[in-house]
């Protein structure tokens, strides 16, 4: 399902997760450019988002980026909705979903499952440059702002906020008699 083939709906069901696969890559990246132009409107200009967008638009960069990281994949009736990719050093460096699936938990439930697996193996802390958009979610789910930056492509300037998170250790599941 291409993600422009979404319609929006009044609640959906819960998302489910899996990891990242290469055949993802077409729907991811189109799902990306549609975030951008959508959900960000409230928060960057025209010209902030049209830069933005000619960036992301680079799907081998993007799919050189979900190998390199641990990537999930959120899926609604099968089609993905949604990504994150935690990269080294703790860096939530994509987390995007599509427009018709905003606001209804697909972002929350990429979270919830890179913090459980970030702290189980051992991360101390999340960080991520939030977009003025996804600031917020980042702050309900206890990141805090650690200083402001400024993006600049070709010639807009975009800011974002560098936000972290200490998390708490999880247990190994292993156990010693």
């Amino acid at each position: 399902m291409g993600a422009k083939a979404m319609t929006a709906s009044a609640s959906l069901p819960k998302p489910t997760l899996r990891p990242y696969l290469p055949a993802d890559l077409p729907l991811l990246a189109e799902l990306r450019l549609a975030a951008i132009e959508e959900l960000t409107e409230d928060d960057y200009d025209e010209a902030q988002r049209r830069a933005w967008i000619l960036r992301a638009d680079d799907e081998d960069t993007l799919g050189e980026t979900l190998k390199s990281g641990l990537s999930l994949v959120a899926l609604i009736g099968g089609a993905p909705v949604g990504f994150i990719v935690l990269a080294d050093g703790g860096l939530i460096d994509q987390l995007y979903v599509h427009p018709a699936a905003a606001r209804q938990g697909v972002a929350s439930a990429l979270c919830d499952a890179i913090e459980k697996l970030a702290a189980a193996r051992g991360v101390a802390a999340l960080v991520t440059d939030a977009s003025d958009t996804a600031k917020p979610l980042f702050e309900k789910r206890g990141f805090t702002a650690e200083r402001r930056n400024t993006i600049e492509i070709d010639g807009e300037y975009l800011g974002n906020t560098r936000m972290k998170k200490v998390l708490t250790p999880q247990p190994s599941g292993k156990t010693t008699s």
